[in-house]
């Protein structure tokens, strides 16, 4: 048994051989970078000035899905704004390169598309 744990050793340091990192389960979904589905709300209004001015207001305590409710313009305020699931190619580029690049969590810069301009909030990753 010393002999293999001593082989495997020096295989490694030349690497002929790959000894595989131990890592958490954490730190591995931490560096995983695509996701095949998001889940996220959203806030849609006209101009830039409105969803900075909601974002603002998120940011100091007001429910994201209060204000969808209220303001957006999507038939999702209903639902405070929330779209489900989708995949990558079932929204329009930029709303979706918005939402798979932001954290879970976070809500995103207002982000304009042909509809007005965006609040995004992702809410899952899968």
């Amino acid at each position: 048994m010393k002999n293999i744990v001593k082989s495997v050793l020096i295989l490694s340091l030349f690497g002929l051989f790959a000894v595989p990192a131990f890592t958490s389960h954490s730190a591995v979904q931490a560096e995983q970078t695509e996701f095949r589905s998001v889940r996220a709300s959203h806030i849609l209004v006209d101009t830039e000035e409105e969803a900075l001015e909601l974002k603002k207001r998120i940011e100091n305590g007001e429910s994201f899905e209060k204000l969808a409710k209220e303001y957006s313009k999507c038939m999702s305020r209903e639902k405070g704004g929330n779209l489900g699931f989708f995949k990558r190619g079932q929204m329009v580029k930029p709303f979706e390169d918005a939402a798979f690049s932001l954290p879970v969590g976070v809500i995103s810069d207002p982000v304009k598309t042909e509809y007005g301009w965006h609040l995004i909030k992702v809410t899952s990753k899968i």
